[in-house]
């Protein structure tokens, strides 16, 4: 693996993410941390277990077209995985930007919805929608960190993705107020364009409606439990 670090990008309980080149191309390594607490054989096999995993569902949604990176090199006994370096400003930069207008930000919003539900058309759930884990790059919106990501068909592991955003969204960004609306919009246009939710191998995904109606009622429960 050859790999040329140049900034840390982030340091993570289950990873230390740096940019850097490979083979002379712009890149992001991520090297897993070991847990102390935890005996180093099963620390080990499951660290391996969830780095597999990750490279796998990336690769499948990259065969699939979704604004993704590649993954470039795994070293499973290393704890090391190489990806493309993507373009574009992390979306918490672009809403804490004093320079973005309301027109720009309900835009990218849009954008953001639209490619949320392109990935749960594809089975998978995120599980870490935070305003970090996306990258503006004009009007594309790309998707990173999946660290957490798996295979579902459970509508509620759907509705606590966009709930998760919901949160960060109104907790970090509350200057762009009814902005989690916009993302809303978005999700259901992109059903809208591409019609029916597809059966998979697994079986039938929720619909975007579906999704949608089950986020309000993860909302309601947590304010009636808050």
């Amino acid at each position: 693996m050859v790999f040329i670090e140049q900034q840390r990008l982030h340091l993570g309980a289950e990873a230390d993410v740096w940019s850097g080149t490979w083979f002379g191309r712009p890149a992001v390594r991520k090297q897993r941390r070991p847990r102390s607490w935890r005996h180093p054989d099963l620390d080990h096999r499951l660290g391996t277990r969830r780095m597999t995993s990750e490279a796998r569902l990336l690769i499948r949604l990259r065969r699939s077209g979704l604004p993704v990176p590649a993954v470039w090199d795994l070293d499973m006994e290393g704890g090391q995985m190489v990806l493309e370096h993507l373009p574009g400003t992390p979306l918490i930069d672009v809403l804490n930007d004093s320079s973005s207008t309301q027109s720009n930000v309900n835009q990218i919003l849009h954008s953001v919805g639209a490619t949320v539900r392109l990935l749960h058309r594809e089975a998978m759930t995120h599980g870490d929608l935070s305003t970090n884990n996306m990258l503006i790059d004009g009007p594309k919106v790309y998707l990173i960190d999946f660290g957490l990501a798996a295979i579902d068909y459970e509508v509620e592991r759907f509705g606590i993705d966009l709930h998760v955003l919901d949160e960060i969204l109104g907790a970090s960004h509350p200057q762009w107020e009814g902005a989690i609306d916009r993302v809303v919009q978005g999700y259901r246009a992109a059903e809208e364009q591409l019609g029916t939710t597809p059966t998979l191998r697994g079986g039938r995904v929720p619909s975007a409606e579906e999704v949608l109606r089950r986020l309000e009622e993860i909302r309601t429960r947590v304010r009636y439990h808050g």
